[in-house]
């Protein structure tokens, strides 16, 4: 074998991992990231965290959620100001530092309030959601907004707020369960480079999705979503091992985006394991 040979081989090896290492490995966190186990987060293979319970206010504010028995709900920005505090943007900071394999967050938020912001004042990088939405951005270090619109469905003001947070630096992804079509035609309009992933839910109200027939659809890295082990609604439930044959079914039919779950605080409720269910993850989407 010569050189050139030997050559070709270890690139084509080294491209190999260098795409396979790019598999999304999701985690949606509800409980509020200040109680939350962020050490556990950051070293059991999670790669995107979606931070659940960001509110858009009417008057182009936003909120912080957070969801949690003993915990306040947090104003996080003002007129184009942050105010959540210093500690607040610490911990959500801290997930991409140190020893982590977190290389994205983002935060969920609904539509509410959307249409009406971008009638009025519109979607101009000087009205008060986009200030609000760019300092918390550098606040937080944020790479990206989830789209959780699960009533609404508008696509104009869909439209125009992708594009405004676009043109703030941000990503634009989404975490539909059911309007396919719809999805379909949002991701057309603002491109799969602003709106680059879907995550998309597998339970509940999703739980007869197929994610190799939405990302043959959408055009984009889909990232199948399952409940974790939970006393909600435990229908949905899946043990680490029921997560992982059917991560390795639906990953076996055509390469996804990745794979993730809905969420840290049933995890830590219910005393589960982050290392069992993110090593499901690193085993089948690497």
């Amino acid at each position: 074998m010569n050189l050139l040979t030997i050559l070709i081989i270890f690139l084509t090896l080294l491209l190999h991992h260098t795409l396979a290492a790019s598999d999304i490995r999701a985690l949606y966190l509800f409980k509020d990231v200040m109680k939350s186990n962020t050490s556990a987060i950051q070293t059991n293979s999670f790669t995107h965290l979606i931070i659940f319970g960001v509110g858009i206010l009417a008057d182009g504010n936003i909120m912080y959620y957070s969801n949690t028995a003993g915990s306040s709900d947090v104003q996080l920005t003002r007129n184009g100001t942050y105010i959540g505090g210093d500690a607040l943007a610490a911990k959500v900071r801290s997930f991409k530092t140190g020893s982590t394999s977190v290389k994205r967050v983002e935060i969920c938020t609904n539509s509410n309030n959307i249409a009406a912001l971008m009638q009025s004042p519109g979607s101009g990088t000087n009205t008060p959601l986009a200030r609000n939405l760019a300092v918390l951005k550098t606040a937080w270090n944020l790479d990206a907004v989830n789209n959780n619109d699960e009533a609404i469905y508008d696509k104009a003001s869909t439209v125009l707020f992708g594009r405004m947070v676009g043109s703030l630096g941000y990503k634009y992804s989404l975490v539909p369960y059911t309007r396919q079509v719809y999805w379909v035609d949002i991701v057309k309009t603002l491109g799969t480079s602003l709106m680059d992933i879907a995550y998309l839910q597998c339970y509940d109200g999703g739980a007869g999705n197929d994610p190799v027939a939405w990302q043959n659809a959408l055009g984009v890295k889909v990232v199948p979503l399952l409940w974790v082990t939970n006393d909600s609604k435990p229908v949905y439930g899946q043990t680490p091992a029921q997560a992982k044959t059917k991560f390795t079914t639906w990953q076996g039919r055509s390469a996804l985006g990745g794979g993730g779950y809905w969420n840290e605080y049933d995890i830590e409720k219910m005393g589960l394991s982050y290392a069992e269910y993110g090593s499901v993850l690193a085993n089948v989407f690497r």
